[in-house]
Parts: structure tokens; C-alpha cells; sequence
């Protein structure tokens, strides 16, 4: 199987080629929008100025998440890409609601379309650049489990969407001579990037209240922790318990209790927790784990009411 283009690309490199891209949209679509007077290609121009606000404050943000622990922050700087996400999500909005005001105007004072060829043909050349990245970001998003890459490439996906849904209503305001449908496609542009513009603001919120790790991560997990959890009859030698697991940009992290034989020496049951955090790091990478250890027939209680008031 061919593998991913994006193995090839670090986060910085692409949103780096982000910002290139968005450049070069910006140019295309205001040329197309300036000679057509569409206000549907005007929306589309508008949007590419967000994706380039965007993946410029993506790339701060996955500069600040890569540096290394300090005194301030011990666990390091990995939850910077969230606010990229969220960043990108109210600039989406701003330029949806400005989208709408521009395009109200149209319903009562409809223009004709000029050079509307043109016009459309650097709209799809446009949206063909965006397409392409697109693809290879969301494929090293998933690789380096980035969310500020995750966020650029399904806005770019979004975009590519928005130059195809005014492609296709300048084509039936050439076909009908409604020259009103011109101002309904740039709304219904502005819905569509305000939907994309909240769900990026509620995906970058859950991340920074320390969301739990994705489901197949954590089946990864269980399946570690139950290779090395043994029983003797009914009675359990080395059980696992009060596993608590959460993300962190792109670090993963889950702290879990091991309970083993009151009997055992320290130095082995330091041994074998050794054994168990190489086993889980090595199932997930990226992960941070924290094992504490106690006797089998001691238990720990959380959510004391006295920590509750």
C-alpha cells in the first residue's frame, strides 16, 4: 500500500505551505470576484483571508506547543494547539456574519455578472490548491495528532465545499438571469462556514477541559493492561483499577492503579511497573503514563466529600 504523503511533512512545513496557499487563493479569488462583481465570489475571497489569519496563528501555536517543559509549565506546552482551533473557529464566524451583511445589500440592489468565465475558472484553480493540501494536512494531522492541522484542513475542506457551492449559483445566475440567487449562494456559504466555525470552538473547549483519550487509544490500552493482569483461581495476583486516562494536544496521558501481592519486595514491584509503562508508551506513542502501587487488598478512595466542598 502506498503510504500517506503527509509521513514526509512536519505540522510546521505544511502550515507553512498553508499560508503560501491561502496567499495565492487570496489573489485568485479577489481577481475573480473584481471582475465579476459576485458577491458570491466575494464570500469565497473572504474566506481565504481567514484561512490565512488561521495558518498563520497555527503555526505560533504549534511553535509554542513543541517547546520543552520549563519551571511554569512542568507538563509542557501541548495544549497551545487548542487555542489555534478555537482561534480559527471565531474567525470563521466574524467572516460568515460579515458575509451576510454584504450579500443582505444584494436582495435590494441586485448587479449583473461580468466576465463570469474568467471569474470561475480561478475560483476552481483556487480550490484545487486548497483541495490537495487539504488532503495531505488531514492525513499528518492523523499522524502527528495535531488539532491545529486537524482545524486548517477540514476549514480548507470547508472552503473547497464553499468554491463549489458558488461555482454551481453563478452558473444558475447565468442560466435564469436571477440575478438575486447571486446573494442567496453567499448566505448560504456564510451557514455553511458558521456551522464549521462552532464546531471548531466546542472540539478546541473540550480539549482544553482534558477530554479522555480517543476510544481506539484506549482499547489499546486495556489490551496492554490485560496482558499483564494474572489470577490464581479466583483470587487476583496482579489487577489493574481506577484507570484515568486524557489528551493533551498531542500528548496522550492516563494514570492507572496496580495492585499487587503485599508480600512481593519493592524492587520487584518496581520492576514489573517498569515493564507495564514501556509496554502501554510502546502501544500508544506519545503516551505519558503514571502507575501508582498498592497492595492487592487495599483499595483507594476518590471523591472524598471533604474535597467536594
Amino acid at each position: 500500500m502506498k503510504r500517506p504523503l503527509a509521513i514526509d511533512f512536519t505540522p510546521r512545513q505544511l502550515l507553512w505551505a498553508s499560508i503560501a496557499v491561502a496567499l495565492i487563493t487570496i489573489g485568485l479569488k479577489t481577481w475573480a470576484w473584481y471582475i465579476t462583481d459576485s458577491v458570491g465570489l466575494l464570500s469565497d475571497a473572504m474566506e481565504s483571508l481567514v484561512n490565512l489569519a488561521s495558518a498563520m496563528f497555527g503555526l505560533t501555536m504549534v511553535t509554542v506547543a513543541a517547546l520543552p517543559p520549563d519551571e511554569e509549565h512542568p507538563y509542557g506546552h501541548h495544549k497551545a494547539e487548542y487555542f489555534s482551533s478555537g482561534f480559527e473557529g471565531i474567525l470563521i464566524i466574524v467572516a460568515a456574519l460579515g458575509i451576510v451583511w454584504t450579500a443582505a445589500h444584494r436582495f435590494s440592489d441586485p448587479q449583473p455578472l461580468q466576465e463570469v468565465g474568467l471569474g470561475l475558472a480561478l475560483s476552481v484553480g483556487s480550490s484545487v490548491l486548497n483541495g490537495l493540501l487539504a488532503w495531505v494536512m488531514m492525513g499528518a494531522a492523523r499522524q502527528h495528532r495535531s488539532m491545529a492541522l486537524e482545524a486548517d484542513a477540514k476549514h480548507l475542506i470547508t472552503d473547497v465545499w464553499t468554491s463549489v457551492g458558488v461555482v454551481l449559483g453563478i452558473v444558475l445566475v447565468q442560466w435564469s438571469g436571477w440575478l438575486w440567487l447571486d446573494a442567496v449562494v453567499a448566505i448560504g456559504v456564510a451557514l455553511n462556514i458558521l456551522k464549521e466555525g462552532v464546531h471548531l470552538i466546542w472540539r478546541s473547549s473540550q480539549g482544553l477541559m482534558d477530554e479522555a483519550v480517543e476510544p481506539e487509544t484506549m482499547q489499546h490500552i486495556q489490551a496492554v493492561l490485560d496482558s499483564f493482569a494474572h489470577q490464581r483461581g479466583a483470587t487476583a495476583i496482579i489487577r489493574f483499577d481506577h484507570i484515568t486516562t486524557r489528551r493533551a494536544g498531542q500528548r496522550r496521558f492516563v494514570d492507572v492503579h496496580m495492585h499487587m501481592p503485599s508480600s512481593w519486595s519493592l524492587g520487584r514491584a518496581a520492576a514489573l511497573r517498569t515493564s507495564v509503562e514501556q509496554a502501554l508508551m510502546s502501544a500508544v506513542p506519545g503516551l505519558r503514563a503514571s502507575i501508582q502501587l498498592l497492595p492487592s487488598d487495599v483499595e483507594a478512595h476518590f471523591e472524598d466529600l471533604r474535597d467536594l466542598k
